[in-house]
């Protein structure tokens, strides 16, 4: 049984950042023996975690957090039981137990009352809904990008992280890769002079398939696994093909969204605004079940005059390059930082100049927050922003015309079928 100052530990961090009476309280059963191999961090200092979605990028996250001394990962929870069963076997391992509990539904996991943490890694359909809930309970969370499928289920995240308190990091982790805090830094300081353009090329993505309808494997709740999206008959579509059907992701627009365009609005101090005008063009399948653009290219005007160009890596060169004055520009993505000219690689930022947060460890960050109850390098906001402009271009390429949008709002201007498209119905029983 716990001790009396641990229950205080916990209860102190959710009174002390503003849950509301109506949060869901537990009382806290951690056994000791769950306790494991945990390093030398006091029990009063671990963080308690749960891991809701555990195939392969969320066994990942869970594995690197199972490296941090100060955290107790105590539950996994994913619709398919070979997800499960492989992710309580690492669990166990890891703290020399049997004690890792195991769940299809999370909010069973989330509704467990011993947590303080959960890492979400789930297909997009399912981003907002156990956010919301996780956050209703109190608890921290790390998720990853994009932050949601639509505009306003992204709002409604926010809302919900702001409403009770929470600690957030999207899993935007370039934002704590020192080439691409460099580039922002150097471009954030006017190493460039004024930038009138931002290119963003993100991958290729999509294909053309007609699969046909099929037995649903052995221990997958495929109705569980759709949740809020339409219910459609199996056809194989699972665990990474989802990418490419509209119901649960944009493709490799959304997918990487969070990433490149997450850092060409940092670079550029817009991070929790948007664009004011909106138009491109997609080239989608046509015929098959998969449906999102497999070519695209969209362009963002913002308020202040600055173009944004985000299109597939075929049009444009995958990453981040923003263009100043005089021929100027930095270009950066992952293992690569180049300038014109490259002289501006070299200069150094002076205690006076614009420092941007820094991070050297994206999860480490998380935890440090949760701790400390500041801000994490890429919460909620930030990676609402970021997804936003690739949903909003998603919706311009569908529409197959130019809109005006009100950043502060987060309507289109005189578009009724656009604002329409903002959000998409769910499945009952699912709501937010």
């Amino acid at each position: 049984m716990r001790k009396k100052r641990d229950i205080n530990r916990r209860q102190f961090l959710k009174s002390a950042t503003g849950v509301t009476a109506g949060a869901i309280v537990f009382p806290y059963v951690v056994s000791s023996s769950a306790l494991g191999k945990a390093g030398s961090v006091a029990a009063s200092n671990r963080i308690v975690m749960g891991a809701i979605g555990v195939g392969s990028m969320g066994t990942g996250d869970m594995r690197d957090f199972m490296r941090k001394n100060e955290v107790q990962m105590v539950a996994v929870c994913d619709v398919d039981k070979s997800h499960r069963d492989k992710a309580k076997k690492l669990v166990d391992e890891k703290y020399g137990n049997s004690d890792c509990g195991t769940y299809l539904d999370f909010r069973e996991l989330i509704g467990r009352g011993d947590l303080d943490a959960v890492m979400l890694a789930l297909p997009d359909q399912w981003h907002s809904i156990p956010a919301v809930a996780a956050a209703r309970a109190g608890l921290d969370i790390h998720a990853q990008k994009p932050l949601a499928r639509t505009i306003r289920e992204g709002r409604a995240i926010c809302d919900a992280v702001q409403h009770y308190g929470r600690v957030w990091q999207t899993g935007s982790q370039q934002r704590s890769e020192r080439n691409f805090h460099r580039a922002c830094e150097l471009v954030r300081n006017g190493r460039i002079g004024k930038v009138h353009r931002v290119e963003v090329g993100l991958p290729t993505g999509g294909t053309s398939d007609n699969k046909p309808i099929q037995p649903v494997p052995e221990g997958l709740d495929w109705d569980l696994w759709l949740g809020p999206a339409p219910w459609v008959p199996f056809r194989g579509v699972c665990h990474w093909n989802w990418r490419w059907i509209m119901d649960y992701s944009g493709g490799q627009l959304t997918d990487w969204a969070g990433h490149h365009i997450d850092i060409a609005h940092w670079g550029l101090g817009l991070g929790r605004t948007g664009p004011v005008e909106i138009e491109g063009r997609g080239v989608y399948p046509k015929d098959g079940i998969y449906n999102v653009p497999y070519e695209y290219k969209f362009t963002c005007k913002y308020a202040n005059g600055l173009t944004m160009v985000v299109a597939n890596n075929k049009q444009l060169a995958q990453g981040a390059k923003w263009y100043g004055e005089s021929g100027k520009w930095i270009y950066v993505k992952r293992g690569k930082l180049e300038a014109n000219p490259p002289s501006v690689l070299k200069e150094v930022i002076g205690p006076d100049e614009t420092k941007l947060y820094r991070s050297r460890n994206h999860r480490q960050n998380f935890l440090d927050c949760i701790k400390s109850r500041k801000e994490t390098i890429a919460p909620a906001e930030i990676g609402h922003r970021s997804i936003s402009v690739a949903l909003l271009g998603e919706i311009a390429m569908l529409t197959e015309r130019k809109l005006r949008w009100d950043p502060e709002k987060e309507v289109f201007l005189n578009d009724d079928e656009a604002n329409r498209m903002l959000s998409r119905p769910m499945r009952s029983p699912w709501h937010l």
